[in-house]
């Protein structure tokens, strides 16, 4: 990273609100790295079909980018806050898989494992 990287400020911003399932597509398909970034965080925040956001998360769950699938995972915890609903028989091997593969960004998904836990009352990797 060079220097000017490392002195930009970060700049929070809302996430993008999707009301159809073609602007999700559309994206997915050929949105930018930034763009799929932040694409299962919108989703599980602010689409408001559970199993569509959860499906989307789980696909983006198997991008070869570490830090997509982090997001991905995290938008699983997003999903578990906003609808209090995920299936734990396709959530939590990937959840897993990830726990233990992750190494850059392990905090995230602990942070959603936590995160689903409190809101599901799932006890996934209890002791973290």
């Amino acid at each position: 990273m060079s220097s000017s990287e490392s002195e930009r400020p970060c700049i929070y911003q809302p996430l993008p609100t999707f009301s159809r399932k073609e602007e999700i597509e559309k994206l997915l398909n050929s949105g930018t790295m930034e763009e799929i970034l932040v694409l299962s965080l919108a989703v599980g925040e602010n689409f408001p079909d559970w199993k569509y956001a959860q499906d989307l998360c789980l696909l983006l769950a198997e991008h070869p980018s570490d830090k997509v699938r982090a997001n991905a995972c995290l938008g699983l915890a997003y999903i578990a806050r906003t609808k209090q609903r995920l299936e734990k028989h396709l959530v939590k091997p990937i959840l897993l898989r990830e726990l233990r593969s992750q190494t850059e960004f392990r905090w995230r998904i602990e942070d959603a494992i936590k995160d689903i836990n409190r809101y599901l009352k799932w006890h996934l990797a209890h002791k973290l």
